[in-house]
């Protein structure tokens, strides 16, 4: 990807939309290969999964302008601020533009965001069956790539990867209730399928939390390639972590990841990661997932 893509230089005639220097590609049609569809993209799975972008520009501007301090629509301020400290000049197009510019560079935002995750979540729902179970083994009733009623607490394997820790799937009684729904999972149950070795220690919560291989997988077939999750990566500069510059693991982008794998984790996850009490082991844990993404870019580069 050259500097010319994402960051468009103002001489270029292929859009031309009043009070707006972001050269945002033909006005007809939006190509993939768009500098703010890219960005988009990566922002959603680094940051932000879901987000109104549209709104969130005009909000964030109206509050730059008129300096309030209330949070912008259901969005922390910090998501309006990470959005345009990522993308140079960003902000002066948006406070020079007019109101459809704005709404028109949070839709291509937007299309990116929505476009990544997708196609994350249908390319995930194939190749998480592979991941079940030790590569050579395998999947005793077989579970469908294309459909998924035959998933969560309805099979065996999947329903103890979903079990929340704590509870003991082995017991019949148990898996029972999770399965008909009496038992109901709050939101701060963390899946088994999160722990290293799917292995929970009740007398140290933290132990393993989020740094299992499931996890691992997954993060190498969204930001490396799906190809390394079964070899070691080839010498490529392909990637999207390498593409969008990606040199640390951001508590987004490992949200982003869990949910993936197990949807309508991502606000519990995120608050337990921006928890001030639990400082201490997240610091730990993202510095252990940015060793591990280091590793793969310095891999793939030599």
């Amino acid at each position: 990807m050259s500097n010319d893509e994402n960051h468009p230089s103002s001489s270029d005639p292929s859009c031309k939309r009043s009070g707006s220097a972001l050269q945002l590609g033909p006005c007809k049609k939006v190509a993939s290969s768009n500098p703010l569809v890219l960005h988009g993209q990566h922002f959603g799975r680094t940051v932000f999964a879901l987000c109104n972008y549209p709104a969130l520009l005009t909000a964030g501007i109206l509050r730059l302008e008129e300096l309030q301090d209330s949070p912008i629509e259901d969005y922390p301020v910090e998501v309006f601020m990470d959005l345009i400290d990522s993308y140079p000049g960003l902000l002066n197009h948006l406070t020079s533009g007019e109101e459809e510019d704005v709404i028109h560079m949070g839709e291509l935002l937007g299309k990116g965001a929505s476009g990544a995750r997708g196609d994350d979540t249908k390319t995930l729902k194939s190749a998480v069956l592979e991941w079940l179970v030790p590569r050579g083994e395998v999947v005793i009733l077989p579970l469908s790539r294309n459909i998924k009623s035959d998933r969560g607490f309805n099979h065996e394997i999947t329903g103890a990867l979903l079990c929340p820790a704590g509870l003991d799937w082995s017991d019949a009684a148990t898996k029972l209730s999770l399965k008909s729904s009496e038992t109901t999972v709050r939101g701060d149950q963390w899946p088994m399928f999160l722990y290293a070795r799917y292995d929970y220690d009740p007398e140290d919560p933290w132990k393993g939390l989020l740094r299992s291989e499931i996890l691992i997988f997954g993060f190498k077939h969204v930001f490396m390639s799906p190809s390394s999750v079964d070899k070691e990566p080839k010498a490529t500069c392909s990637s999207n972590a390498y593409l969008h510059g990606m040199k640390s693991v951001t508590k987004g982008s490992l949200t982003y990841i869990a949910t993936q794998v197990r949807f309508s984790l991502s606000s519990s996850i995120l608050d337990l990661l921006e928890d001030p009490d639990e400082s201490e082991e997240v610091v730990d844990l993202m510095m252990w997932w940015t060793r591990f993404i280091i590793h793969l870019i310095n891999y793939k580069l030599s």
